[in-house]
């Protein structure tokens, strides 16, 4: 692979060489896969959790040529058959090779459901549609799943953003799931999500029908010093040096938060000065802000007028332990408490804010900044 331009990638996954770190959560889902268990990787978003999957999954591409990987991300799926469509998309013909033998494969696997084939403009793979008419999308799930199972073959499928499927019209998607999956002895699954509180739900309590079935892997921040170590190296390999107090300053500016520190690097690295200094980190994240002004406006003028006094307050506060605690709505003359509850609750769903274990804070780092410039 050609050598980038610039190192510090804020888009997609580009190699174990621009990588950073992970390296126990890396060994823990490769060890958990290779052990005949599932996986469920809870993080919060821009922290990392799909460049993880992508990473584990070259290493294992790499180091057992045989298995077959596969990613897909549900976040726009609104139903079953959606769900059952993008997996047909991304499982069928994988496992089968050449072209035309997958073909013939599928087509007979499927064929009540005239499956039609077309190739990827990007890779040249194969992908397939089904034809899935109202209330068979249970019955075609099953084929997928038939077909994977029949196939010998060693998979790992990763469902990102798998909490959406909790948003299906269809309210036992879960159980369905589950029933399924527990008798395809080949085939196991990372359950990715950015919602933390859904995911432990669905996974740790006794009562849901995925309970215990996947071992848990949570995902933080990098740690800061090994995160300097990586990116000065970036730095030293065109013979500047980036001072470790202006790597703290960024790390700090946004909690250490893997895409936003990414982001900012990028800016730096680009600009290609001598010297670094917390100038110049400021003036990187003002471009990144100014970028995405129009896109902020939009967010702030779709809520109603509580959310944006409950998420300007928060943004003022960067992080607060209890949005419903009196000193704070009398702090920001906020409304009522059952106004702040429901107006916390859109937030949190929304995902404009986010609750780690200290408080909440305004999950996208970029628009914080830009709400507490406008409410200064």
């Amino acid at each position: 692979m050609k050598k980038l331009n610039n190192p510090f990638v804020v888009y997609g996954y580009k190699g174990a060489e621009y990588f950073c770190d992970r390296v126990s959560e890396t060994e823990k889902i490769i060890k958990g896969l290779s052990n005949e268990r599932n996986i469920t990787l809870i993080a919060p978003r821009r922290i990392g959790k799909t460049g993880l999957i992508h990473h584990v999954f070259a290493k294992i591409r790499k180091s057992q040529p045989d298995v077959c990987c596969i990613y897909f991300d549900i976040m726009s799926t609104k139903t079953l058959e959606q769900f059952v469509q993008l997996m047909a998309r991304n499982v069928l013909g994988r496992l089968d090779s050449p072209s035309q033998t997958a073909l013939h494969k599928v087509q007979d696997f499927f064929s009540s459901f005239r499956p039609t084939m077309t190739f990827d403009a990007m890779n040249g793979m194969p992908t397939f549609s089904l034809d899935i008419v109202k209330n068979q999308e249970e019955q075609s799930l099953h084929r997928i799943f038939e077909y994977l199972k029949l196939s010998g073959k060693r998979c790992y499928i990763a469902i990102d953003e798998f909490q959406q499927i909790t948003k299906y019209s269809e309210a036992d998607t879960e159980a369905l799931l589950r029933s399924f999956i527990q008798f395809v002895p080949n085939v196991y699954f990372i359950f990715a999500g950015s919602k933390q509180h859904m995911m432990s739900d669905m996974f740790l309590l006794p009562e849901r029908p995925l309970y215990q079935g996947a071992q848990i892997v949570n995902i933080t921040e990098i740690s800061e010093r090994v995160y300097y170590d990586f990116a000065n190296g970036m730095f030293s390999e065109r013979g500047q040096q980036l001072p470790e107090s202006v790597f703290h300053y960024i790390y700090n500016k946004v909690e250490g938060q893997t895409w936003y520190v990414q982001a900012i690097l990028n800016r730096i690295y680009s600009n290609q000065q001598e010297t670094i200094n917390d100038i110049d980190v400021d003036v990187a994240i003002q471009e990144l802000i100014d970028e995405e002004e129009v896109a902020f406006e939009n967010y702030y003028q779709s809520l109603t007028t509580n959310q944006a006094a409950l998420l300007s307050a928060i943004a003022k506060e960067v992080n607060v332990k209890s949005p419903m605690a009196q000193s704070f709505i009398s702090k920001y003359n906020l409304p009522a408490l059952s106004s702040i509850k429901a107006a916390l609750a859109s937030l949190t769903d929304s995902q404009f804010i986010y609750q780690y274990n200290d408080g909440y804070i305004v999950y996208d780092r970029f628009f914080g900044m830009w709400l507490r410039e406008r409410i200064e």
